[in-house]
């Protein structure tokens, strides 16, 4: 879903970074992101393609260069990592960056998150052939330093979540009222058993009256 004329209300848009966790809309619309890249399930991508699902991908170079033992629990028993940068280029959505290790970005310092930030959006950019825009600070920890780093290596944004999925496409919210609300952001994981948890997280989506949107539009609007 894309946003209509009017429908998204701005973001403040300082010297650095905006820190956004949801998205400034009253229309019943949330958005899917998915983090790391460990398990790379064929079924999950082909839900995706077929079904036209939008999602945004915060790959970590470590995870997507992994490599493992065969995992049973995911469609057609693939290897962690088995498809590296090429199953992320055939998913189609975009892709942004999540580090290259995944550390604790509040226990370094300045010059060691730039290279961390940096270091990723040269990988994503090699690979994709499409620099980052966003950043996605791994445990949603950062400071000053993070915002700075990231601005220095041409983020726009940095991203965060109102509500995570569980196993089981169990969603654990983090307002009192435990329910979604219009431009809510999810994050996800590459996990075992991925695509059936997917299946079951947009039915349930779907079922409660919310449409998926597509993100980058609407951070677009929210940011002119």
């Amino acid at each position: 879903m894309l946003p209509i004329p009017g429908e998204v209300g701005k973001i403040d848009m300082g010297e650095l970074p905006p820190v956004v966790s949801s998205i400034p809309t009253s229309r019943k619309v949330v958005f899917l992101t998915i983090d790391d890249g460990w398990e790379q399930d064929p079924g999950f991508a082909t839900q995706v393609l077929k079904k036209r699902i939008p999602i945004t991908v915060f790959a970590m170079r470590d995870a997507v260069e992994a490599r493992g033992p065969v995992d049973p629990a995911a469609t057609g028993g693939r290897f962690v990592g088995a498809g590296g940068w090429s199953y992320f280029q055939d998913l189609g959505v975009p892709i942004e960056n999540h580090t290259l290790t995944h550390p604790n970005m509040r226990t370094l310092g300045f010059d060691a998150q730039k290279a961390e930030i940096c270091g990723a959006s040269r990988a994503i950019k090699r690979r994709m052939g499409v620099r980052p825009l966003l950043f996605r600070p791994p445990f949603g920890n950062y400071n000053t330093d993070t915002l700075r780093a990231a601005k220095e290596c041409g983020i726009r944004v940095v991203l965060l979540w109102t509500a995570s999925v569980q196993p089981g496409g169990k969603i654990a919210y983090q307002t009192p009222d435990k329910k979604l609300h219009a431009g809510d952001i999810l994050l996800l994981h590459f996990r075992p058993n991925l695509s059936r948890d997917f299946r079951v997280l947009v039915n349930k989506i779907k079922r409660r009256g919310f449409a998926l949107g597509n993100l980058d539009a609407y951070l677009d609007e929210a940011m002119r």
